[in-house]
């Protein structure tokens, strides 16, 4: 399993509350013929939080059932609970992922020896790769690099982390103190580039659910050594990206894709439709990079 370039934070489709499991297959399958390199669903952009865990299992066995080994699948499979993380990895397991992502607990405000006490169990309990979510924005707490140090030294299972803090200074810190082995994938497409240039070996991305292309494009330029083809594409992506998160994640990236034809605009409570102020502003945005007629 070779975890290195853009990796798309899949998108789950509902139909009538319910996944839909043939607009889900459909962008996975889009996603791989659009040169993806990995795919990771169950996460925040899937609406995971949402769903029960037979539904959780399920999804990503439909993913590792489409992919059919093409590229690694990294399965959401966190939760503040150790217990449930545990599950939730044993499912991950069962359904063929090649990975989990465990986002630290958040609600909890766990110490440093809670951190590293959590992924240990569940690396016991259920041995498999895990990529380490950090996203403080939503879980209330910064995984401080010393702390993932300590963690990347005694839970063999953690092979990398995704840093969805923007802090090109602490994620610099996280490759010095836990070496080049340890993967550092960006949470935050705004900073893809120069986490690239300081040791990231690619991306978690939500706007690769709408241009894989481009953000393959991107990390692949970066590593042949095109650094001006890397550049002009990070700037081309800006745009789309702040469209990405003029409301809560995932809503406009589900309601772009609705507008593409790709899925229905279904969510779930507590996330609401895009609000209407925002509409004609997504959909300009679409039209300029040619994703909207």
């Amino acid at each position: 399993m070779k975890i290195r370039g853009a990796f798309t934070a899949l998108v789950t489709p509902f139909r009538d509350g319910q996944v839909d499991e043939d607009a889900y297959r459909r962008h996975v399958e889009w996603q791989i013929e659009q040169g993806i390199d990995g795919l990771v669903p169950c996460g925040t952009t899937g609406e995971a939080a949402t769903m029960d865990h037979e539904e959780q299992g399920r999804v990503i066995r439909m993913c590792v059932e489409q992919v059919k080994g093409r590229v690694p699948v990294i399965a959401g499979a966190g939760s503040n609970s150790t217990r449930e993380a545990i599950e939730l990895t044993r499912l991950a397991k069962e359904a063929g992922a090649d990975a989990t992502l465990q986002i630290t607990p958040y609600y909890n405000k766990p110490t440093p020896d809670g951190l590293v006490g959590h992924f240990k169990a569940i690396a016991k309990a259920v041995p498999l790769p895990m990529i380490i979510y950090n996203v403080p924005g939503r879980t209330g707490l910064n995984l401080a690099p010393k702390t993932l140090a300590r963690i990347a030294r005694e839970v063999p299972e953690a092979i990398g982390v995704k840093e969805a803090t923007g802090d090109l200074k602490q994620c610099t810190e996280v490759v010095e103190l836990c070496g080049t082995d340890f993967l550092l994938l960006s949470g935050d497409d705004f900073t893809v580039l120069p986490l690239l240039s300081v040791g990231g070996m690619g991306v978690i991305s939500v706007v690769s659910n709408l241009i894989p292309a481009k953000m393959h494009g991107l990390c692949a330029a970066y590593f042949d050594g095109d650094q001006t083809r890397a550049k002009a594409l990070n700037i081309e992506i800006q745009a789309l990206s702040r469209a990405m998160f003029m409301e809560t994640n995932p809503i406009p990236v589900k309601t772009a894709l609705a507008y593409m034809g790709r899925c229905l605009p279904g969510f779930r409570l507590p996330l609401a439709p895009l609000e209407e102020k925002n509409a004609e502003p997504l959909k300009t945005v679409l039209k300029a990079y040619g994703l909207l007629q």
